[in-house]
C-alpha cells in the first residue's frame, strides 16, 4: 500500500490539470542507480503495462510496475512548502539506507546498482 498525503495529492492533481490530458496518471517506480543503489521515479504517464498495479488514492490514479512494488510497499509521499519553494518528500519503510538528497535508497535485502560516486 502506498500513502499520499492530502497536500501531495492536491499538488499532484494541480500538476495533472496543468497538463490538460485526461488520460494521464501518476506512475511511481524504482530503478537501479543513485548513490545508494536504487532511485525513485515519479511522473505522469498515459500507458499501462501488463505487470502494472493500479491504485485509486483519494481520486488519484496511481500506477506502479510489478518489480518496483516490492520496494515501495508502505511508501508515504508528502508535499511540503518552505521559504525556498516546495517539494515532495518520500518516507520508505523498506529503505535500510538513504542518501543525503533523499532520492536514493537500498533495502536490507537488495543493494541495487549505485551510480558513480557523487551522482545522486
Amino acid at each position: 500500500m502506498i500513502t499520499i498525503s492530502e497536500s501531495a495529492n492536491e499538488k499532484i492533481k494541480e500538476m495533472l490539470a496543468a497538463e490538460e490530458s485526461p488520460d494521464l496518471f501518476l506512475r511511481i517506480g524504482v530503478k537501479e542507480g543513485g548513490c545508494s543503489g536504487f532511485s525513485y521515479g515519479m511522473g505522469f504517464d498515459d500507458e499501462q503495462k501488463d505487470d502494472d498495479n493500479v491504485m485509486e488514492l483519494n481520486g488519484l490514479k496511481v500506477v506502479v510496475d510489478g518489480e518496483s512494488l516490492r520496494y515501495l510497499n508502505g511508501l508515504q509521499i508528502d508535499f511540503k512548502e518552505s521559504a525556498m519553494g516546495g517539494g515532495f518528500t518520500i518516507e520508505n519503510p523498506n529503505a535500510s539506507a538513504t542518501c543525503g538528497c533523499g532520492s536514493s535508497f537500498r533495502t536490507a535485502t537488495a543493494a541495487g546498482k549505485p551510480s558513480a560516486p557523487g551522482e545522486c
